[in-house]
């Protein structure tokens, strides 16, 4: 096992910047996983630590050796791309002996680790069919099987389930946590996926062109966002990002006034800012309570989705514009909030939406967090 060091490392192709003065530790054993929108860096991120991709500036080191210019073979590391990359003519024994059997390995080993990285993936029964015999979840578990057998000190994953269809991707993700437990090796993982990311990182970086925004344990991003990009980006559905004005402020809290007209209390320390700025309101969809008039929202229900158990109810601020421009996280004026599925709400009906005053957000006119004075002592450390 090894850990993985960048210090101001920056990539570029001509005058294009794609990563940009990155720092960042990633532990020993450690499952670190890269989210951000297409085109951030994350994949780019990923390549220069395994050697595919030649870093501009700054220096990487695993475990401890500086690997600027070594080759990709010799850098102790084992990829898993998005696509499976099986030779078609070979079984999957042979497939995943492959590698070891260039390196020259003696059979028994080779046996034998196969063998093992079979049992564990539950493939040990498919080794003697070919690629075109197997369903996508399998040939995925057959390229991870071929990264095992060469005992990696560091595992580096590059949106390995982006091709299975939804159910797989679940079962998938607890085949990964259970391998990343029993092997204890550190893991690189690139996804575009939240809940992946959520459910499989011991931390996650946040990254947005080509720079790091945050760096911390899933429940700290979800909780403590640093600011607005984080915020908008890291939950599913996205929180709730609501242009206001401050009204006033002091050490229990401030309130805020909507572009609808609201006056809302929320339990930040906005003293920072002055009256009458422009700042944003942040509320999580799961923290809306519908019903609820206490610190609520008028709203007029456009859509709801049923879910069964749960439903979403997409509304409008009642008084604000249909025409209302964009924002971070979404139009001005509309929210998203998840109800309770057995409430019977339909489109075009008003609803008040209650906004606990210990669960909200408030960003700047910079769109940096200001400090939550609610819940403080339940802050995880990133």
């Amino acid at each position: 096992m090894a850990d993985v060091k960048l210090t101001g490392v920056g990539k570029a192709y001509g005058d294009v910047k794609i990563l940009r003065g990155i720092d960042l530790e990633i532990r020993d054993g450690e499952f670190m996983v890269f989210v951000g929108p297409s085109g951030c860096g994350k994949s780019t991120l990923l390549r220069t630590i395994a050697g595919l991709e030649d870093i501009t500036e700054g220096e990487l080191r695993i475990g401890d050796r500086v690997v600027n210019d070594v080759p990709p073979a010799e850098r102790g590391i084992a990829m898993v791309f998005q696509s499976y990359a099986l030779y078609p003519h070979m079984n999957l024994f042979d497939n995943m002996a492959f590698g070891l059997k260039l390196a020259k390995v003696p059979k028994d080993e080779i046996d034998r680790a196969v063998n093992q990285a079979a049992k564990i993936l539950h493939i040990e029964h498919l080794l003697m069919r070919k690629p075109k015999d197997l369903s996508g979840g399998q040939r995925q578990r057959v390229a991870i099987g071929r990264a095992i057998v060469r005992k990696p000190e560091v595992f580096l994953f590059d949106g390995p389930l982006s091709n299975l269809d939804n159910a797989l991707r679940v079962k998938m993700r607890y085949e990964f946590a259970k391998l990343h437990e029993e092997f204890k090796t550190t893991m690189v993982y690139v996804t575009h996926d939240q809940v992946e990311a959520m459910t499989l990182a011991d931390r996650i970086v946040v990254l947005q062109a080509g720079r790091i925004e945050q760096v911390g344990s899933p429940l700290t991003l979800y909780e403590h966002p640093r600011n607005l990009f984080v915020a908008g980006f890291i939950g599913s559905p996205a929180m709730n990002l609501l242009p206001a004005t401050l009204v006033s402020a002091s050490d229990s809290g401030c309130t805020v006034r909507l572009t609808s007209g609201e006056t809302l209390a929320a339990a930040v320390d906005a003293r920072s800012a002055k009256p009458g700025s422009a700042v944003t309101l942040g509320v999580r969809p799961e923290h809306l309570r519908a019903g609820v008039a206490d610190n609520a929202l008028d709203c007029d229900v456009t859509f709801v989705e049923q879910l069964g158990g749960m439903s979403y109810a997409y509304c409008r601020a009642a008084g604000s514009s249909a025409q209302a421009p964009e924002s971070e996280g979404g139009h001005d004026g509309v929210v998203t909030a998840a109800v309770d599925g057995g409430l019977r709400i339909a489109s075009r009906q008003r609803i008040a939406l209650g906004v606990p005053v210990d669960k909200t957000y408030l960003f700047d006119d910079q769109g940096l967090a200001l400090p939550r004075l609610a819940a403080a002592e339940h802050r995880e450390a990133a």
